[in-house]
């Protein structure tokens, strides 16, 4: 972990604006796109980058903005890794999110989010907050060696739970569907049906596959020669060198996805997910890049 003064702390990309506090992550998941060469990592990717001075500069931002927006956190680094217990950056954030009366859309895998539930409950209460929960493998065994330092999909699913009894809307990202791991129906039929027992608002999904870039592809191969022995053969055999990997199921798949949540009222389409959660109450306008 090292330490850096930042100069910003606000991003804008298709419409949202985006916070990372941290760059880089310790929960290990073995199909991590951060890992990236595309993304100019100048240090090993679990030596934590902290922006130190991230809340400082979020109040300055959002005290001069005229207009209100969604926040959104968590697409390149989990706010709530471990280095988050005792830096507490994350929740400073949150507190200047709700002083000024922000949306925010927080993504993790994480549960402890549950520490800050009550800046939560009253962020949304105040604006609009939404919590992004990714949730991959309904076999907590298969989740130890795919994400195995964060916790298991069963207490995520609790975390879920938690979210929809303080009335805080949520989303899962049932990505990636890793293909002949955990691309079978009875895994991802079982993540649906408990997604909509605790009232997810939507599931993201891109296909159900799997992506692999430079960097990001030796550490997963890495992986698979680890937990799964013979698999990075077939891997190579059956997608070579390609960017998107679709899973051999990826239209049975779709349709169970389809299916189950036109059934359950859940939102399915990865754009109306996106919608809503850039979507503030009408008293509050959109901040466009303009803005920022």
């Amino acid at each position: 972990m090292h330490f850096v003064e930042a100069k910003g702390i606000l991003t804008s990309n298709n419409g949202m604006t985006g916070m990372n506090i941290y760059r880089g992550c310790s929960h290990g998941c073995i199909y991590c796109d951060s890992r990236s060469r595309c993304y100019q990592f100048t240090h090993p990717f679990e030596d934590i980058e902290v922006k130190q001075n991230a809340p400082e500069l979020l109040e300055k931002t959002l005290r001069s903005k005229r207009k209100k927006c969604m926040i959104g956190t968590g697409a390149m680094s989990d706010p709530y890794m471990h280095c988050e217990e005792e830096l507490q950056l994350t929740r400073r954030c949150l507190e200047v999110i709700r002083k000024y009366e922000y949306g925010l859309a927080i993504q993790t895998k994480s549960d402890r989010i549950l520490r800050d539930i009550d800046l939560l409950d009253e962020i949304n209460k105040a604006a609009k907050c939404v919590v992004q929960m990714t949730l991959t493998t309904y076999d907590n065994e298969l989740c130890k060696k795919l994400e195995p330092n964060v916790c298991n999909t069963k207490r995520r699913i609790e975390v879920l739970e938690k979210m929809q009894e303080r009335g805080i809307p949520t989303i899962v990202w049932i990505t990636p569907i890793l293909p002949f791991i955990n691309d079978t129906r009875e895994n991802v039929e079982s993540i649906l049906r408990e997604c909509a027992r605790v009232g997810v608002k939507g599931i993201i999904d891109f296909g159900m596959g799997l992506t692999l870039r430079e960097g990001d592809r030796e550490y997963y191969y890495a992986a698979l020669d680890k937990h799964f022995p013979g698999m990075k053969k077939r891997y190579i055999e059956t997608y070579g060198n390609a960017y998107e990997l679709p899973s051999p199921k990826r239209k049975e798949l779709l349709n169970l996805l389809r299916t189950i949540c036109m059934e359950k009222g859940m939102m399915y389409k990865p754009q109306d997910c996106f919608n809503y959660m850039m979507e503030l109450p009408d008293k509050y306008p959109q901040m466009s890049i303009f803005d920022l």
